[in-house]
């Protein structure tokens, strides 16, 4: 046969189909080739699966839609805020860890709250017995709050709150703190978490019902408009939705829905879109499945950008902006082996920065174990300067755009977050879904599916059920909570009740009581409680004993 009749051939064959017939021979290892969140996975990508369209689906970074980044210049113009999480024992103990941390070059505060205070009770009720100070700040009332900032300019620093059922007084606590430290609200900057229907459908810390939790949380839009306007008002968080065992894709969905359903509440009080929706953030959980994860991030800016133009109407683009703070994934850290924490962490965090994320946090490699020491917290936060400083990531915006894999996996997420917007709203919208229990159970059934993928040994975690190591493994130092702790604290509420001017608190109840049977704004009124030294449990009793208590739908 002639070399050209050879060429001919070659040409003629369809090299996809060589690859295929190539591949259909050769050996396979086993395993389910499914993302972490169970969606199969084909063995190569093209140009079909992706079905790009760039001026449509990509645009450019700081324009519609968003899924390239929400600033023109990205992280060659300002890098992420490294934003560590920390909070532990007194508010004196974590104000020392928070001056730790600036010092070691953290650019933003992140706040952790011990349980009474996220379940809105002071740290000497019943209830609180044995918790107080132990997986995070005990903050109850607003001489815990200034005790926290102490000799840290409130005016300065950025700060983030992870508290919600009772987010508005830890909110107005803040306020006031500033105030007294002589700074205009008006300077202050950070985010309160304030996401009070991700409570209810997978983190369980709320004070009461639905429908008066979001008018709270409209009332927060609206006095921030007016005198905070620095401060990011809500954090529409997906963390604690996949850190209760969602896929990627649930998180997106349930997270996106949240949102909408805030700003349905928003322009329901009369508020206007524009004014508020600029101010709303997101947090999102960085999992272990690397591509899903930037791309789950750049399909939630490009979903939000067109549910906020489209749908809602919002005319200035920030409002169609989608803002985000991210978490390394604390449900994939192992208390076996945690050295190996450190690895995963920092996979976590690089896909975070490649899906351009705003803030992060990097967990600490003993965090399954106990609340970090110092020295994990500095490697922590170490990982995130390595990242930036000397893997020059940061040098190129978006540089996984155009991958047919990442490609078609935004377009993937972004098509099943509709899927289920359409199911939710089938079922009468996100408060209605979620208080017949049907996103609980989503996630239920995906947190079980996981599980037993991994107890059959489908789903590989090292150091659980792979590469296992006999015996104790390594001994690595555990922070430990001295009871002295809650003592203490029980003798500094007693102090202020009785050094406080007890009329001019009571009044102040009073009048949030009052409140609560108008529509007078809600903050305004916790600002001024604060400022009397009302405590965190006694505003908390005056919402429920208005309000009622959340009761929990049965789940299975």
């Amino acid at each position: 046969m002639s070399d050209t009749r050879i060429k001919s051939n070659v040409r003629a064959l369809d090299p996809r189909a060589v690859w295929e017939s190539a591949c259909a021979g050769a050996e396979t290892r086993e395993s389910s080739f499914t993302t972490l969140s169970g969606a199969p996975l084909a063995p190569l990508y093209g140009p079909a699966d992706a079905a790009l369209d760039p001026e449509r689906d990509l645009g450019y970074p700081g324009q519609f839609p968003f899924t390239r980044g929400v600033h023109p210049t990205m992280y060659r113009g300002r890098l992420w805020t490294m934003r560590q999480f920390a909070g532990f024992g007194s508010a004196q103990q974590t104000n020392e860890r928070f001056k730790f941390l600036l010092a070691h070059g953290q650019t933003g505060l992140s706040t952790a709250f011990d349980f009474p205070t996220l379940m809105g009770y002071d740290s000497d009720h019943e209830r609180s017995e044995g918790e107080v100070g132990q997986v995070g700040v005990a903050i109850s009332s607003l001489a815990d709050m200034e005790t926290l900032f102490d000799g840290i300019p409130m005016g300065e620093v950025s700060t983030s709150m992870t508290i919600n059922g009772p987010a508005p007084i830890l909110l107005a606590f803040y306020i006031a703190a500033g105030e007294n430290q002589g700074v205009d609200a008006k300077q202050l900057r950070g985010t309160v978490q304030n996401d009070i229907l991700k409570e209810y459908q997978a983190q369980h810390a709320w004070i009461v019902p639905a429908e008066p939790a979001l008018r709270m949380i409209t009332d927060v839009f609206g006095y921030c408009a007016r005198k905070v306007p620095q401060w990011n008002t809500v954090s529409i968080s997906g963390y604690h939705i996949r850190e209760a065992g969602s896929t990627a894709a649930q998180e997106l969905a349930f997270t996106l829905a949240n949102g909408m359903e805030y700003v349905r509440r928003g322009i329901a009080a009369g508020l206007d879109i524009d004014q508020f929706a600029p101010r709303l953030s997101f947090f999102f959980d960085a999992h272990l499945d690397f591509f899903e994860e930037v791309a789950k991030f750049r399909a939630a800016r490009r979903i939000w950008a067109r549910k906020m133009r489209d749908v809602f109407g919002a005319k200035d683009p920030k409002s169609w902006m989608l803002r985000f703070h991210t978490q390394t994934a604390g449900v994939s850290l192992t208390a076996q082996q945690p050295e190996n924490n450190i690895v995963r962490t920092a996979l976590e965090a690089f896909s975070a920065v490649l899906g351009g994320t705003q803030s992060l946090h990097t967990n600490s490699m003993d965090e399954t174990l106990a609340l970090p020491t110092e020295k994990a917290v500095k490697i922590a936060l170490r990982t995130q300067q390595i990242i930036a400083e000397e893997t020059e990531v940061a040098h190129v915006i978006d540089p996984l755009a155009g991958s047919y894999f990442v490609e078609a996996q935004t377009n993937r997420l972004e098509q099943e977050a509709e899927r289920y917007f359409a199911e939710i709203e089938k079922r009468g919208g996100v408060v209605a879904a979620t208080e017949s229990g049907y996103i609980q159970r989503e996630i239920h059934r995906s947190a079980l599916a996981y599980q037993l993928a991994v107890e059959r040994g489908e789903k590989k975690v090292v150091g659980v059920n792979t590469y296992v190591e006999e015996g104790d493994g390594p001994e690595i130092e555990i922070l430990r909570i001295d009871p002295e702790v809650e003592r203490d604290q029980h003798a500094r509420l007693a102090k202020l009740r009785k050094s406080r001017d007890a009329k001019k608190a009571q009044s102040e109840l009073d009048a949030i009581r009052a409140a609560c049977r108008t529509n007078e704004n809600l903050l305004e009124r916790f600002v001024s409680a604060a400022h009397a030294y009302c405590t965190l449990g006694e505003i908390a009793d005056v919402l429920r004993a208005e309000f009622g208590e959340y009761e929990e739908p049965k789940i299975l």
